[in-house]
């Protein structure tokens, strides 16, 4: 196979495994931490107009979803291209971080865990995951 094939594959495959993480973690959030009363979760019009009911604990499980996908989407990639490990886990937590910062400019979250999610769920989640999934030789 192609060296860059490889690496192309590699980041789809990180990307994802990441997404599916993310989601995974999104879907089962209303039944670990229960949103307020009378809130739609899956409709963005619904999560604008009601964000000010939201407490803290709230925020837990997008801010897991954000970097536990980004963690394995990064490892994924990492684990299947070692030469360009860090590369590619990075350039996983970009694509991460860039639908972050969406989510920043289409619902009004508070300004706290805005700044929290996007200096710490992608890229040291990213850099993380590169160091977690880089294969090492041992020597015997």
């Amino acid at each position: 196979m192609p060296v860059i094939l490889r690496y192309v594959l590699a980041l789809l495959a990180g990307l994802v495994a990441g997404a599916a993480v993310n989601m995974g973690l999104v879907m089962i959030s209303g039944s670990v931490i229960p949103p307020p009363e009378g809130v739609d979760v899956t409709s963005t019009e619904s999560l604008k107009a009601s964000m000010h009911l939201f407490k803290p604990k709230h925020f837990l499980m997008p801010f897991l979803a954000h970097a536990l996908g980004t963690l394995v989407g990064a490892f994924t990639a990492a684990r299947l291209a070692p030469a360009h490990s860090m590369r590619l886990a990075l350039i996983v937590g970009l694509f991460f971080f860039a639908g972050g910062m969406s989510a920043v400019f289409m619902l009004p979250a508070p300004a706290w865990f805005n700044v929290l999610d996007l200096v710490v769920a992608y890229f040291p989640m990213a850099w993380l995951g590169g160091r977690l999934g880089r294969r090492t030789t041992t020597t015997a």
